[in-house]
């Protein structure tokens, strides 16, 4: 009886966590994918150049990356619980910031937190929910999902704040970053999610499938982030789309992701992960190519739509791969380690546009593109099922 119980009980608080998960992947789309947004903002009110516009996406993803590393060290020192309260407050706090200074110190450290924010958020919802799902593949589809579809609402939240005056989108988002905050505090973490006896297993680091896997995200967040990064950008100053249209770019790329991960998760399982991912990565090349050719807003928005698809299944997948792999410890190398690909690529896009044009700098993001694909070609060595 009493045994029956506390399976139960345990069930339970599983389903919460797993919930939980959702809930905050939610929000945290909302908080992350605006960044793209609010950066092309403070470069019209405050007249940043190109340069540093990309030193404030990567200042983003710098603390994304410091984010990860964090979380593995001062989840045993401090307990999961406290120290996801603390790193997950980088979002309420980078974003009051950003509402109320214009300095470009103080917008790089409200950068920073913001990364943070949606570093600890990604590791900690891809521990609760990977823990709590008996079809991992599944579960992170649709907590993918989840991240898609705040993506998809935030360029509405932000026109809609932005009617009320300029920073105050900026004052949303840090209230959306507070709801997160608070979802955390009251979830219990300390049981139900996984943790081995006898210490930090450590063995993934010889895992050469660990290490492939690491390098195909670093590619697909360096991808990614630029395209949500720096397109609102691009297409202003190509003049493709103008006005409010080219801010709901952001939209048609995340319903797109979003329909594409619904049906992974519900229609289309993926069940041959190889095979899933190097079609997903010539689908990149071909669209994102095609995009940069793109001389009319409706081409424009139709292979944006195509390359979002394409680019959708990726991370979910790659990530389920890494089975039994998954821990604490080894989403706090994998996640962070491959969120430097985000940290260089926008970067990298913004030193090329600055001296030869926003054009040439976006064709550069062709580069992880490719790598994704060798590195699902890569794969095939490893064996197995899929």
């Amino acid at each position: 009886m009493e045994q029956g119980m506390g399976k139960n009980k345990g069930a339970a608080a599983g389903t919460r966590q797993r919930n939980a998960g959702y809930q905050t992947f939610f929000i945290s789309g909302i908080c992350a994918i605006s960044c793209g947004v609010v950066v092309s903002l403070l470069k019209e009110q405050l007249g940043f150049d190109y340069a540093m516009t990309g030193t404030l996406l990567s200042m983003m993803n710098v603390g994304n990356l410091a984010a990860g590393f964090a979380a593995a060290f001062l989840a045993g020192k401090l307990g999961m619980k406290r120290s996801v309260a603390l790193l997950t407050a980088g979002y309420a706090v980078g974003y009051l910031l950003m509402a109320v200074t214009g300095w470009a110190g103080l917008l790089m450290a409200a950068f920073f937190l913001v990364g943070i924010g949606k570093g600890s958020t990604i590791n900690t919802c891809t521990i609760l929910v990977g823990d709590n799902s008996e079809d991992r593949t599944r579960g992170m589809n649709i907590m993918h999902s989840c991240y898609a579809l705040g993506a998809l609402l935030c360029p509405f939240l932000i026109s809609a704040a932005g009617m009320v005056s300029p920073s105050f989108p900026m004052g949303a988002l840090a209230l959306c970053g507070l709801i997160l905050w608070l979802i955390f505090v009251f979830t219990p973490m300390e049981r139900g999610v996984r943790e081995k006896k006898g210490g930090t297993d450590w063995s993934f680091l010889r895992s050469r499938k660990f290490w492939l896997l690491t390098g195909l995200l670093f590619c697909q967040n360096g991808a990614e982030t630029s395209v949500t990064g720096w397109l609102v950008t691009y297409f202003k100053g190509s003049g493709i789309l103008t006005g409010a249209l080219s801010t709901y770019t952001v939209t048609v790329m995340w319903l797109a992701t979003l329909a594409a991960r619904m049906l992974f998760a519900f229609v289309f399982p993926i069940r041959k992960a190889r095979k899933a991912m190097i079609w997903m990565s010539l689908g990149c090349i071909v669209f994102y190519f095609g995009l940069m050719q793109a001389g009319s807003q409706w081409t424009a928005i139709l292979l944006l739509f195509a390359f979002a698809a394409a680019m959708a299944g990726m991370n979910p997948t790659a990530v389920a791969r890494a089975g039994r792999m998954t821990s604490v410890a080894s989403m706090g190398i994998m996640l962070p380690a491959a969120s430097s690909g985000a940290i260089l690529m926008p970067w990298v896009i913004g030193l090329v546009a600055e001296q030869a044009g926003i054009r040439t700098g976006m064709l550069c993001n062709l580069l992880p593109c490719a790598g994704m694909l060798i590195l699902s070609l890569l794969t095939k060595e490893e064996g197995g099922a899929e």
